[in-house]
């Protein structure tokens, strides 16, 4: 959520307002943030009205402690399973609004490339590391005392000095999960631009040399 509000925040102040049709993305991406507000809430409800299992005071009757607890679950089972499903569902809906904000912005700067943002001009390795990573499947392995490796989808290693660069330039991004040993590798919105817009030029095959035009030698057919 805070992470959505952060990024309305630089979208309404940028350039990309002067854009037509950005009014819809910064809907959309506002919509994001209010479900992620209700899936948060759900969540910390969910917490609130889940049954912990302490020990009360040593005064209290020992007698029924299990009986207690059993009906204290039973009773909170269906309220925390119906916020869990509401928190689910808004976070599904917050995940396909952030792919629907992301696709109309790079469509709404293809479509009026003069309110594109200067992007950083690619090595041809630098773009081939970059296309990699956008057929999905990077992942980024940091194990405890060891060297950081990164592998594309194929297996194939990626090397450290294109990714580092992509990574500064914030076209790619790093998921930042609990499990830091392995972490998801995916292209950001300005990544995406940089493959649109940045594609190397193949060079041309040189064209098939033209046969020698006949010489007039000036002499007579026989």
């Amino acid at each position: 959520m805070s992470r959505s509000l952060v990024r309305l925040s630089v979208l309404d102040g940028s350039q990309y307002t002067a854009v037509p049709g950005s009014r819809l993305s910064l809907d959309t991406l506002s919509g994001v943030t209010a479900s992620a507000s209700i899936a948060a809430s759900q969540l910390a409800r969910a917490v609130g009205d889940n049954p912990l299992d302490g020990a009360d005071y040593a005064s209290g009757p020992p007698a029924d402690e299990e009986s207690v607890r059993q009906a204290r679950h039973t009773e909170a089972a269906p309220v925390l399973a119906k916020s869990l499903a509401t928190a689910a569902q808004h976070l599904e809906l917050s995940a396909t609004c952030c792919q629907y904000t992301a696709s109309a912005i790079i469509r709404d700067l293809t479509e009026h490339p003069e309110h594109r943002p200067d992007l950083p001009e690619l090595s041809p390795a630098q773009y081939a590391v970059l296309e990699q990573i956008a057929q999905g499947g990077t992942r980024r392995y940091a194990p405890h005392n060891r060297p950081v490796r990164v592998t594309a989808g194929d297996g194939r290693t990626i090397h450290a000095k294109p990714f580092g660069v992509l990574e500064k330039e914030r076209l790619i991004r790093v998921a930042r999960t609990s499990r830091y040993v392995s972490q998801d590798v995916v292209v950001t919105a300005a990544g995406q631009l940089a493959l649109d817009f940045q594609k190397p030029h193949r060079s041309q095959a040189p064209s098939p040399a033209k046969p020698p035009a006949p010489r007039n030698t000036g002499g007579r057919k026989r």
